[in-house]
């Protein structure tokens, strides 16, 4: 079946159309490239003097389902392209081959030059910093200024650790387990994403391995790092926390034999806590390791009077006690059974040594901040390590971070009497920090008026035209974002009949949204992921963490509330370096005045596209951005609280008319007055005919006086 075929027909399109050849899209195979940043690197593999083993193979092109669903496990010959190899890197595949030649893990296996390690970590654009150097090498840099420290100032915060380039590497390198091996191997998994080559070896390597050496004598040195890590959407993050994560707990596992909660994964929705578990699940297969996702209900201890109960309701309450290693879990839901555990005097989180914060800049957003910081102050383990992932951290992100680390690092301190060792803090950026993917075709659609943005939405549901000024057309499945709940509904119900009963018709298009419980909401991920669901309406609730390998394209209905949510929303397509996608903006005049930031990331990843220092002509105009008025503080602040307030429920109380001119529908305003007399006469008979039988109710037969 064809969905463009289907959605385009009784159209005019081009005459060649047909002979064309089929364009790139995400959904139509593997991406042979998991790299964002590749593309230089590619170029100088080919070129080449020296052949790689297995180069001269052609990659052999893995067709997908819609999403991607299944695993498939690629040759051996298609999964040595990478991109970032040296000229030696023959014989370093000979000692990956012969495994007793290796030495063994942390002994330097394969050791770079720092000029090497800067070459390999420039052309993947990847930035590693170290936040809080101690105050005796900024000491010791006043003092003997220009005589023992040789280095530039903005170098001596700067880590040049060694990358890793092949998954195959970790186990003879680091120590990873055989068996943690052998599921990332079946997973598929064979070249490292960016993230993946500079967080993987500060994760899994000692700090003293890639620290500066003028500093290691300098101050005591903890055994771990705490991470910062800012990394585009789509590029592997889950994947690089969790494989040292369990890592980490299968050695400390081997030390003591009883299980023990010993790390959390907080995550801002249930879809994407839901997500974690099942890619942990998958790496930690028959490793012993449990990873569990909290739901209401659960409990982190058991009561003090468990043994003695006789109750059957009140012992299976305590069948509900969590028993893991991993627990992942909505802010929410953890912080009340923490707080449900200390209430009945049980530190149900002494053990926990790792915390990671998967989009961290939502947590650590007024939304959820009271609450991911109540779960951080909460774990009393001396050396808790916590890493913070995302794809936009702002600068108040990374000083929160920083000061809650020494605010609890202090508290810790004075509770146990003794000193904390500081841990150093590191901040991975990849690419450019804040800005949306470049690989990903961004589109700007002036729609003029609510109804515009209805036909222009209509438009690219069913492509009537495939000239070149319009573009290559937005091909199914895709997700539409509205900004609120009642948008969405309403589009869902405007929609509903668009898409032919021969392509499925209704059951084709769906709407996800917090208001639904959770048994729709996991029927309907489940149906897109499938490829059943062509058509998404959704609010921001999808817009951060959720894997969606074959999406197509994204629509901005309504324009997003902030830079970074536009980040998030379009990187649900061109996942993994998957080329092909789509991200289309409809705005009418009530957007004009706050369109200008996402205006300037389209330009950004225009000019992160094509290379060159001219603005973006691709997405969006350079006079377009000359004319788009600037946006102040207090408005960006509004506009991320409260969204265009024309369609905000608040915003409808304030200005009716605009409210009117601002709703999803193509009926006049005639005909909705005439169902809304209709429903009320509805209403108004049903309301009498309750009251008839109520009166009716009361009436009994007259028994005299007493």
């Amino acid at each position: 079946m064809d969905p463009f075929k289907l959605l385009s027909r009784s159209t005019k399109l081009s005459k060649n159309h047909a002979a064309q050849k089929p364009r790139t899209t995400p959904s139509s195979g593997q991406s042979s490239q998991p790299q964002v940043f590749a593309a230089e690197n590619a170029q100088s593999t080919n070129t080449s003097k020296k052949r790689k083993r297995g180069q001269d193979q052609p990659v052999e092109d893995i067709g997908l389902d819609f999403f991607g669903g299944g695993s498939v496990k690629p040759t051996k010959k298609s999964a040595t392209i990478e991109p970032a190899k040296n000229e030696d890197s023959d014989d370093d595949d000979q000692m990956g081959d012969d495994g007793d030649e290796l030495q063994s893990a942390g002994t330097g296996v394969d050791d770079m030059g720092t000029d090497e390690r800067k070459s390999i970590l420039k052309s993947h654009k990847l930035k590693i910093t170290w936040l809080n150097p101690p105050v005796a090498h900024k000491k010791d840099r006043k003092k003997d200024r220009g005589k023992k420290i040789k280095t530039a100032k903005a170098e001596k915060h700067s880590l040049y650790p060694q990358p890793i380039q092949s998954f195959s590497d970790m186990r003879d390198r680091f120590g990873v387990s055989s068996r943690l091996a052998a599921n990332i191997e079946d997973q598929g998994y064979t070249t490292p994403t960016e993230v993946q080559l500079g967080a993987l070896p500060l994760l899994l390597d000692a700090p003293e391995r890639f620290l500066p050496p003028e500093v290691k004598a300098a101050a005591e040195l903890s055994e771990k790092i705490d991470l910062l890590t800012v990394a585009p959407t789509g590029s592997g993050k889950t994947l690089a926390f969790m494989i040292p994560l369990l890592h980490n707990i299968g050695q400390a596992r081997r030390k003591r034999k009883d299980r023990a909660i010993s790390a959390i994964i907080l995550a801002p929705t249930k879809e994407l806590a839901g997500q974690i578990v099942n890619e942990g699940r998958k790496l930690a297969r028959d490793t012993g390791i449990r990873i569990t996702q909290v739901r209401k209900g659960m409990k982190l201890v058991a009561p003090a009077n468990a043994s003695n109960i006789e109750d059957e309701e009140a012992r299976e309450n305590t069948e509900t006690v969590v028993k893991s290693d991993v627990l992942v879990s909505t802010p929410g839901i953890l912080a009340s059974a923490i707080h449900e555990a200390t209430e009945q005097g049980s530190a149900a989180l002494s053990a926990v040594e790792n915390m990671i914060l998967d989009e961290a800049d939502v947590l650590l957003d007024p939304l959820f901040r009271d609450q991911t910081l109540s779960i951080w102050n909460s774990l009393s383990h001396e050396h808790l390590r916590v890493s913070l992932w995302s794809a936009t951290m702002g600068s108040n992100i990374e000083e929160l971070a920083r000061s809650t680390l020494n605010a609890r690092r202090t508290r810790v301190s004075d509770e146990g009497g003794q000193a904390v060792i500081e841990a150093p803090l590191v901040r991975l950026v990849v690419g450019l920090k804040d800005s949306a993917v470049p690989n990903v075709q961004h589109r700007l659609v002036y729609a003029a008026t609510e109804n515009g943005k209805l036909m222009g939405l209509r438009q690219l549901l069913h492509p009537a035209s495939t000239s070149g000024d319009s573009g290559p057309p937005l091909l199914p499945p895709f997700l539409v974002f509205t900004q609120t709940i009642e948008r969405a509904i309403a589009l869902h119900s405007e929609l509903l009949y668009d898409i032919p009963a021969e392509a499925g018709g209704i059951s084709r298009i769906a709407v996800l949204h917090s208001d639904l419980s959770d048994t729709a909401r996991d029927s309907v991920m489940t149906r897109f992921r499938k490829g059943e669901i062509w058509v998404l309406i959704t609010t921001d609730l999808l817009s951060r963490g959720v894997d969606f390998r074959g999406v197509n394209g994204v629509v901005n209905y309504d324009i997003p509330t902030s830079s970074a949510a536009y980040v998030h929303r379009v990187g649900r397509t061109g996942r993994a370096g998957r080329e092909g996608g789509i991200a289309v903006t409809l705005y009418s005049k009530e957007d004009i005045p706050y369109l200008k930031p996402i205006a300037n990331l389209i330009a950004t990843a225009d000019k992160l596209k094509d290379g060159s220092a001219a603005a973006g002509t691709e997405g969006v105009q350079s006079w377009l951005l000359d004319a788009l008025p600037s946006l102040s503080k207090k408005a960006k602040q509004d506009l991320k609280r409260r969204g265009v307030e024309s369609r905000s429920s608040s915003g409808k109380q304030k200005d009716f008319k605009a409210a009117r001119r601002t709703r999803i529908s193509t009926k006049s305003g005639f005909l909705r007055k005439e169902e809304q007399k209709k429903k009320g006469a509805v209403r108004g008979s049903r309301n009498r005919k309750e009251a008839s039988f109520a009166d009716e109710g009361n009436e009994t037969d007259f028994g005299g006086f007493d």
